[in-house]
Formats: structure tokens, C-alpha cells, sequence
């Protein structure tokens, strides 16, 4: 086997042996998710890569190939046993890259260049703590001691190094989860000074003035009005699923129960055809378990259709509690940032008057106040200094309306998304499924007394 290909449908496979073949590259295993045994030992790989899918696998060989470098392993979080030995690693540094695989208690690294240097054992114990097994043979606690002892300083550093590492991704990653959560509420960049130092980010003139009083507060509202709502919503949504999952739950009882009853009966009828040698008694019998095949039928349908007129229902009085909800919040946010404006146009009104007066302190020459060159180039005339101010409220207002309109694009637009798609799914497909499951059955049924051993009548 040159290339790996063609398995992407296995996804349910959890062994794959592609040993003493001459593969050049790991690849084509995406689909395969469950996979928890990887051999590709004696191959002609030279780079780790494709296995970022394979977060299940617990022992992988890559034994007997060209591989000059450990990497691209990250997600492989469940690791137990590593076989890389008989490949061209040079650089001891390779082995720390395995630190991250608290799992990690077997491994082979043996036949690799690095594996002539004096300390490889000892380096490899000193920074694998964790491992019990090395090149085939049992790690002793006396190993591992004086390994840590020869290499303490360098150990200690590492992980001083690792924590420092970790306390940064944990924050790094507190600030994604945050920031996420406030993605969804609609209101990310709101529990800070982002919307207010963005008007005047683009706002050349605005910087040359003073800063706007009173939004900051106003923004903080928005903010903690937001997440609540999506507290909210969120129930809301838990709240559906559930009502859509009991319905499903209950229309299965009802639709097992039915096929159940209807097995027993099954297997009572095909024991007495296998005893009727008359024709015309056995024709008789066929037709009155056919009857009853097409009376299941119209039963599992029966189901199917007040499944249907259920969820429909469910679906409608969701659809009106949401739209209730996205409106109530809309209102609120449009109430919030009509009060952002008012506090804007006021700011405004303030920042003309101040103009004016120093406007008139710089023409007689009396503003006592140093300012920089670029501000007092605004004080040429009446008409300069007014339209720099008035072209900074521009761009404040213009901010405003582009978050609010941000905002209220978004939510409808998810609102919009998640109903279209609770229809797509819950209603049609999974009611062609349905169907399409129930019709498998009734077939099955029907060629079971078509191929049933006995004396047939036609």
C-alpha cells in the first residue's frame, strides 16, 4: 500500500494495522474517530501528521520509518503506548515533547541516533516521570530517582516553565469561554471601554478634543442586561428540547410496544402455518397476516402523524416565546442606546459651547491654557472649529447605530437560523427517517411470509 485511502467510512473502527507497507504519509484517517490501535510501523513516513482526529487512540507505532522530529500529536490526550523506535530522531529535545502525555507509560525509542548518547536513559526517565516502560524493559523507582537527581536543575526549570505555560492558557482560555458566552448573549466588547474608545478611534477630530462623560455607565447596563437575557433564552431552549425529547420518548414507547405485541403474535401465527397442510386454509392464514402487517402499519403511522402534529405544536409555541423574548431585548437595547445618543447630543451641545468660548479666548488672545498645534489650527475661524466638532458627533452616532444594528441583525439572524433548522430537522428529516424506518420493517415483514417453508398455495 502506497497511499491511505478509502476509510472514511469505517467510522466505528477502533484497530488499524497498515504495517510493512510503503506508505509515504498519515493521512485519510479523519473519519476515523474511534480509533484506538494505530500500527504503521515499517513504513516510509517521514513526517507526524493527520492524527489531530484520532483523540481516542491510546497505542500507536510508527516503529521502522524516517522520522526525524516528534510533533503534530497534541490531541492525542489519551496516549498509553508510543512506539517510535528505528527512526532517524537525532535531538534529545524530541523527548520532552512527549511531557504533555500524562497517559504516556510505555514507550520505545530504541535504534534512534539519540539513543547513543551516554545519558539518553537517564534523560529520558529524568523528564518522563510518568513512564513504566522503556525500550522493553521496566523503569525502577532507583532509575527514575538518580535520573532526576542528575538532571533536578534542568527538570525543576522545565517546570516552572510548564506551569507558567498553563496558568497562561488557563487565563487564555477563561477569556475565550467568556468572551464566547458574551457572543451569544450579544453583548461582547460591552463590559468594557472598547464601544466608547472606538468612536473616537476613527474619530481624528474627536481625539484632538475632550472625552464624553455618562456612556460608560450606560454600556455597563447593556452589558449585564444582555447576559441575563441569555440566561433566559438559554432555558428557554433547554426548556423545548426537553418537551421535544419526552414527546419522542413516548411516541417510541408506544410505537416498541406495537411491534412488540404484534412479534408475539408473529411468531404464534408462523408456528401454526408451519402445522396447515390445506391450501386453501393456509391462503387464508397468509391473508390474515398480511391484514395484520398493514394494521401495524397504519398504527406506527398513526404515531408517526400525532409525533408530528406534537411537535408541531411545541415547535409553534417555542417560536412565539422566542420571538417574545428577541423583541423584549431588542426593545431594551434600542432603549439603552437611545440614551447613549441622548447622552452623545448633549456631550455635543457641551463641546459647541466650549468651542465658542475658546474660539473667542484664542481670537482676543487670551486663552491662557496650553493647547497642542493641532488643536489650535482648529481655532482659525467659527466654521472650522464647528465642523470638527460636529463631524466628531458624526462619527459617535454612526458607532452607536452600527452596534445597534449589529446587534439586531445578529440575534434575529440566530433566531431565524435556529427555527429553520429545528424545522429541517425535527420535522422533516427525522420524519422522512421515520417513515423511511417504519416502511423497512413492513417490508421485512411481508418477505418474511413470502420466504417462509411452507406448503405455499401459489
Amino acid at each position: 500500500i502506497l497511499k491511505i485511502d478509502g476509510l472514511w467510512e469505517f467510522t466505528r473502527l477502533t484497530k488499524l494495522q497498515l504495517d510493512n507497507n510503503i506508505i509515504e504519509k498519515i493521512e485519510g484517517m479523519d473519519m476515523l474517530v474511534n480509533l484506538v490501535w494505530l500500527d504503521l510501523s515499517f513504513n516510509n513516513i517521514e513526517v507526524i501528521e493527520g492524527l489531530d482526529c484520532l483523540t481516542k487512540l491510546t497505542d500507536l507505532t510508527l516503529y521502522n520509518n524516517r522520522i526525524s522530529r516528534m510533533e503534530n500529536m497534541d490531541t492525542l490526550v489519551d496516549l498509553q503506548v508510543f512506539s517510535i523506535g528505528n527512526n532517524d530522531l537525532k535531538e534529545l529535545e524530541n523527548i520532552t515533547y512527549l511531557r504533555r502525555f500524562k497517559k504516556l507509560k510505555t514507550l520505545n525509542l530504541s535504534n534512534n541516533p539519540f539513543c547513543e548518547f551516554d545519558n539518553y536513559k537517564q534523560y529520558v526517565a529524568a523528564f518522563l516521570p510518568h513512564l513504566e516502560f522503556l525500550d522493553y524493559r521496566l523503569l525502577d523507582d532507583q532509575t527514575k530517582a538518580a535520573a532526576y537527581e542528575r538532571h533536578m536543575i534542568q527538570v525543576e526549570e522545565m517546570l516552572d516553565n510548564e506551569k507558567k505555560a498553563q496558568a497562561r492558557q488557563d487565563e487564555a482560555d477563561r477569556r475565550a469561554s467568556e468572551l464566547e458566552l458574551h457572543k451569544k448573549a450579544f453583548v461582547e466588547y460591552l463590559d468594557g471601554p472598547q464601544l466608547f474608545e472606538s468612536m473616537y478611534s476613527e474619530d481624528a477630530e474627536g481625539q484632538k478634543l475632550e472625552e464624553m462623560p455618562g456612556v460608560d455607565e450606560i454600556i455597563v447596563q447593556i452589558f449585564q442586561y444582555g447576559l441575563g437575557e441569555h440566561q433566559k433564552r438559554d432555558a428557554e431552549v433547554a426548556m423545548f428540547w426537553e418537551c421535544v425529547e419526552e414527546a419522542k420518548s413516548e411516541n417510541k414507547e408506544l410505537g416498541m410496544k406495537a411491534v412488540d405485541e404484534f412479534m408475539a403474535e408473529k411468531k404464534k401465527m408462523f408456528a401454526d402455518l408451519s402445522q396447515v397442510t390445506d391450501p386453501k386454509l393456509l391462503e387464508t392464514r397468509i391473508q390474515e397476516y398480511n391484514t395484520r402487517v398493514t394494521e401495524l402499519w397504519d398504527k406506527l403511522m398513526g404515531y408517526e402523524l400525532q409525533l408530528v402534529d406534537q411537535l408541531e405544536e411545541v415547535i409553534q409555541n417555542f417560536d412565539r416565546n422566542m420571538q417574545d423574548m428577541v423583541s423584549t431585548f431588542v426593545e431594551a437595547l434600542q432603549g439603552f442606546l437611545a440614551q447613549c445618543r441622548d447622552t452623545e447630543n448633549v456631550h455635543h451641545e457641551k463641546m459647541m459651547e466650549i468651542a465658542q468660548v475658546t474660539l473667542d479666548k484664542v481670537i482676543k488672545n487670551e486663552l491662557d491654557e496650553e493647547i497642542s498645534e493641532e488643536l489650535r489650527m482648529l481655532f482659525v475661524d467659527k466654521d472650522t472649529i464647528n465642523n470638527a466638532v460636529s463631524s466628531s458627533h458624526d462619527v459617535h452616532l454612526l458607532k452607536i447605530d452600527n452596534k445597534e444594528d449589529d446587534i439586531v441583525t445578529r440575534i434575529n439572524n440566530w433566531l431565524k437560523h435556529m427555527i429553520e433548522t429545528i424545522h429541517e430537522e425535527q420535522e422533516i428529516k427525522r420524519n422522512r427517517q421515520r417513515v423511511t424506518e417504519i416502511n423497512h420493517l413492513i417490508d421485512h415483514l411481508r418477505e418474511e411470509i413470502d420466504n417462509l417453508d411452507v406448503a405455499h398455495p401459489y
